[in-house]
């Protein structure tokens, strides 16, 4: 019989009151070290990590720095801070990651070696529950922002600290919702995730209500559904920085703008359609600029042939990847709109900063941006080609297409975090 977890799951817990510590699990950030640009949900779990060294609650973080477990108290978390935010370069490769990675001199190798010299404790396998036990106190409050970790073995050692709280953030449930845009392994191991944070989990974090109702839906059909709080993401006001931009780079035309991880679910297929539709009937200096802003993803081996051989990329169609945060704010502030064409999203960190600079946007008809951004954007379905190359002539008309005249009420870290941390 499916179960809702009710007040009964939190016996111990002190509702409005913080906790004794907080247990940040931050492996994913671990993961991301040398990875390139952050994106969406690494911003997420670092706005998390920045949020909490700023509070008076005692601070551990766990990271799976393969082939162990560490534990960092507040010092280590600060000086992992510095890092994965570049301010302090990583560390020497130690004499682990020289065996196990042969020298171990690429970026990751030297991030888990640097941790695992910060870390407060080491253990592996059995032993990580012991080592949370020695060093934690009864009700430790442990989240887990970035779907990494979530691991029976890793949630049961959690548990064993007497009293401890589990919360898990839940960003969507696309891989299993939409597994044809998923890559290799990716449908099976977040179905295993989702069954762990059913059965462990006293809180689950949403960033939307959509992202509720869908997860929910996966949850009742497992052993039990947990309480579940509604959050939505914010953003950092972006900072343009044209400085930053790569020399050269063609800014005689108006542009458009797509940010995100080419791969299947962000649909770049329909704006190459788009952008040769236009070469096929316009001259060349009379298309706009599209800049392509994001690194090569998985599953879309015939993209990557049209971006590689299509006699227009690199004039009007430019793919960008590994750009500063500052230069793709500057890109985007002089965009005539972003365009966001994507099958399926979580959230859509790109639109809420498109809006911070008042920049139009343009995407698909998805429920999850009706519910975060109201009438800011200008809805396409993505099955009406004719209907986005005629929004894409009317962004390239001032008259037809001014600035927004909606504004949108940005969500602010401090209201996501108000509520957050009343229950965590």
């Amino acid at each position: 019989m499916t179960l809702r977890a009710n007040d009964a799951a939190r016996e111990g817990a002190n509702e409005g009151s913080p906790p004794p510590a907080r247990l940040l699990d931050l492996t994913r950030l671990l993961s991301r070290a040398g990875q390139g640009p952050l994106t969406g949900i690494d911003r997420v779990e670092l706005a998390y990590l920045r949020r909490l060294l700023q509070e008076d609650v005692p601070l551990f973080a766990l990271m799976r720095a393969s082939p162990v477990d560490v534990l960092l108290d507040r010092h280590g978390i600060a000086a992992f801070a510095d890092r994965i935010s570049g301010d302090t370069p990583w560390g020497r490769p130690d004499l682990l990651a020289r065996i196990l990675a042969r020298g171990g001199r690429d970026t990751r190798s030297r991030a888990r070696s640097t941790v695992r010299r910060l870390a407060l404790a080491r253990a592996a396998g059995p032993l990580l529950g012991p080592m949370l036990r020695r060093h934690l106190p009864s009700g430790t409050a442990y989240l887990n922002i970035g779907h990494s970790n979530l691991k029976p073995r890793v949630l049961q050692a959690v548990r064993s600290v007497p009293r401890a709280r589990i919360t898990v953030f839940l960003h969507d449930t696309i891989p299993v919702d939409f597994p044809q845009f998923a890559g290799a392994g990716q449908v099976e191991r977040f179905a295993d995730s989702l069954a762990t944070v059913s059965a462990h989990a006293d809180l689950v974090i949403y960033n939307s209500e959509q992202s509720r109702r869908d997860a929910e839906r996966h949850f009742s059909g497992m052993e039990r559904v947990p309480e579940g709080l509604v959050a939505h993401l914010a953003v950092e006001p972006p900072r343009p920085e044209p400085a930053q931009l790569p020399p050269g780079l063609p800014l005689d035309r108006p542009w458009f703008v797509t940010i995100g991880t080419i791969e299947p679910r962000k649909n770049h297929a329909l704006l190459l359609d788009l952008w040769q539709q236009m070469h096929e009937a316009l001259p060349p200096s009379s298309i706009p600029r599209l800049f392509i802003i994001g690194r090569r993803g998985w599953k879309n081996e015939a993209l990557f042939r049209r971006l590689d051989e299509a006699p227009f990329m690199g004039d009007t169609v430019i793919e960008l990847a590994g750009l500063d945060d500052g230069a793709v704010a500057a890109l985007l502030q002089g965009a005539r709109a972003l365009l966001f064409p994507s099958h399926a999203e979580g959230f859509g960190l790109p639109l809420l900063e498109a809006a911070a600079l008042g920049v139009p946007v343009i995407c698909n008809d998805l429920p999850i941006y009706r519910e975060f951004a109201g009438s800011y954007p200008i809805y396409a379905p993505v099955h009406d080609r004719y209907q986005w190359a005629r929004k894409l002539a009317e962004a390239l008309d001032d008259e037809a297409m001014p600035r927004p005249a909606a504004i949108l009420d940005l969500p602010s870290w401090n209201k996501h975090f108000q509520s957050v941390l009343k229950l965590t």
